[in-house]
């Protein structure tokens, strides 16, 4: 699949006044409103596109696996650090446009915090580009993160350019048995 593929589905649905629902792995289907639309599937469209470790980003296609990247950035010693949740096979583009992010949200931030860029086709099919690669890049309005927990209701997020952390050195979790009078005290 290509961007081209994608623009001509998305064109074709504006000239046909059809909705669509837009669909990689299908892992967030349950979330949402109720399912409605031809379906556009975009997990064909995948791939990281650019990864500067040194610069703390990476950009991947829509389609990507979470664990695609994941495993990419786990070599160079880096991670999201919004830990966006898996639901089996899950996809760059359903983890940005659902907006979900994992436990570590209220200490690192949201999917929305970390967003840098993003490719979108809008409704009309055309291709619009929104903030950079690297912060110093970002000026005015960030309409990219205007799109983290849009469920693709403002378009079809074709790339998507994320800021990435190092690892943490070490990771810690503590479990203390307790009644829970005692936890609340």
């Amino acid at each position: 699949m290509t961007l081209d593929d994608i623009v001509s589905a998305v064109k074709v649905a504006h000239a046909g006044c059809t909705s669509l629902r837009i669909r990689g792995a299908g892992s967030k289907d349950f979330y949402g409103g109720m399912l409605a639309g031809e379906v556009l599937d975009v997990a064909g469209y995948r791939g990281i596109v650019a990864y500067e470790p040194t610069e703390l980003y990476v950009t991947a296609k829509c389609g990507t696996p979470l664990a695609e990247i994941e495993a990419t950035l786990a070599e160079k010693g880096q991670m999201l650090a919004f830990e966006p949740p898996h639901f089996g096979g899950a996809t760059v583009g359903g983890c940005v446009a659902a907006g979900l992010s994992g436990p570590r949200r209220q200490q690192a931030g949201a999917v929305r915090d970390f967003m840098l860029g993003v490719k979108l086709i809008d409704g009309t099919g055309q291709v619009l580009n929104f903030g950079g690669q690297v912060m110093k890049n970002v000026a005015g309005y960030d309409l990219s993160r205007l799109l983290a927990g849009s469920l693709g209701t403002l378009g079809v997020l074709a790339e998507v350019t994320l800021k990435v952390l190092p690892r943490p050195v070490a990771e810690q979790t503590l479990l203390f048995e307790m009644s829970e009078g005692e936890a609340i005290s």
